[in-house]
């Protein structure tokens, strides 16, 4: 028993003791050593999306240049945005929407153009034979002088601002250059010219029976109708002049004769035709021009064996070479409606064009539709605008 209560005791004192010591310490945990780190770099915002100005009309960038036939069957086409112009106060209150698209390239801008036209008008001032056999040409009976409004052809034109140098155009369009009424004896319906000296404006004018597979490019400048009279011995054009070329282009269709005045020479003969084409219709006189490369020489035997009333056209034409003819183009006219693709350079050096060389610009144009007029167009009240969308 004795033996029981000392083993007991040993325990109970084992038990304090170890109480008293308490549990064994633990290691401190390490820190990790402090490395010193360079500031995230800040990050640039993101650029918000390219966004078109309200009211432009926005050319995008293809791979590919479209065929200028007409046609515009091109998918871009079809993708590009709609841009639409009303125009009227044309001759007989004659009005139409212009509808334009346009795409660029790397190295050129091309638009396609639509608008209603219930009549393509290619009759312009054709010969008919007459009873007597004389040749005389179809005129317009009311034509006062530079004003056929009868038997002429289908027309547009674009005038851009060169240079942003035309005072007001942003804001007024072709009206600034716009002078109706001025010389209404000579100038039925007035003259074309900017409003002081070096300002110019670019004229895209296309002609749908003298020109061939182009637009007739040309210019306006600050000519007055009188200055231009003057110095050009009768010329009536004021500011609206041509750009150099150096051949080509369309001519009337004037017969030869013996100069009077020098007998080594020939002159125009205004009383007859100088050339047919075994592709018009001399029943009809279509397609109303006859291509320089197809023309036939007419003598007076020849001549003398036409029927009385046969049509011969009364332009020749070929395409036009050099900076006058830097503006390709085709067009069709179907079912009331004209479709005309067009395009040139960006940058075409010369200093009679608008140049499209800042793709962040935007560069203000004006459109006038012909329908079977000299001069009698339909305009837009206000300017248009054209940017070319990122690419």
């Amino acid at each position: 028993m004795k033996k029981i209560v000392y083993v007991f005791s040993l325990i109970v004192l084992a038990s304090l003791i170890l109480s008293a010591c308490g549990t064994p310490p633990t290691a401190a945990p390490t820190e990790a050593p402090i490395v010193a780190t360079e500031p995230p770099a800040p990050t640039e915002p993101p650029m918000p999306a390219w966004e078109a100005p309200e009211g432009a009309l926005v050319a995008s960038f293809v791979d590919a240049a479209p065929t200028l036939d007409g046609v515009a069957d091109e998918a871009f086409w079809a993708d590009a945005e709609d841009f639409v112009i009303d125009v009227d106060g044309g001759f007989g209150g004659f009005e139409t929407k212009v509808n334009l698209k346009a795409v660029y390239t790397a190295d050129s801008v091309y638009f396609l153009m639509t608008y209603e036209d219930p009549t393509e008008s290619w009759f312009r001032s054709p010969w008919q034979k007459q009873e007597d056999g004389t040749w005389k040409k179809i005129t317009d009976p009311d034509d006062k002088g530079g004003d056929n409004n009868s038997v002429y052809e289908d027309k547009m034109a674009f005038i851009w601002n060169i240079n942003n140098s035309i005072a007001k155009f942003e804001t007024r369009g072709c009206y600034t250059a716009c002078h109706d009424g001025e010389n209404p004896d000579e100038k039925p319906y007035g003259n074309k010219f900017t409003p002081g000296e070096g300002q110019l404006g670019d004229i895209w004018h296309w002609k749908s029976i003298r020109n061939l597979n182009q637009l007739d490019d040309q210019y306006v400048d600050w000519t007055t109708y009188e200055a231009r009279k003057d110095a050009d011995n009768g010329n009536k054009e004021a500011g609206r002049k041509s750009d150099p070329k150096d051949g080509g282009g369309y001519a009337d269709n004037y017969g030869s004769m013996v100069d009077p005045a020098d007998a080594t020479k020939t002159v125009a003969d205004k009383t007859i035709p100088g050339f047919t084409s075994p592709n018009i219709d001399m029943t009809t006189g279509a397609p109303g021009y006859i291509l320089d490369s197809e023309k036939v020489a007419l003598d007076q035997a020849a001549l003398d064996a036409l029927p009385v009333g046969s049509y011969i056209p009364g332009i020749v034409k070929s395409e036009i070479v050099g900076d006058r003819g830097n503006i390709s183009a085709g067009w069709v006219w179907a079912d009331g409606v004209w479709t005309i693709e067009f395009g040139r350079l960006l940058d075409t050096a010369s200093e009679f064009d608008v140049e499209f060389t800042d793709l962040a610009a935007s560069y203000y144009f004006g459109v006038a539709i012909f329908e079977n007029a000299q001069v009698r167009h339909a305009t837009q009240t206000a300017p248009s605008f054209l940017v070319f969308k990122p690419q």
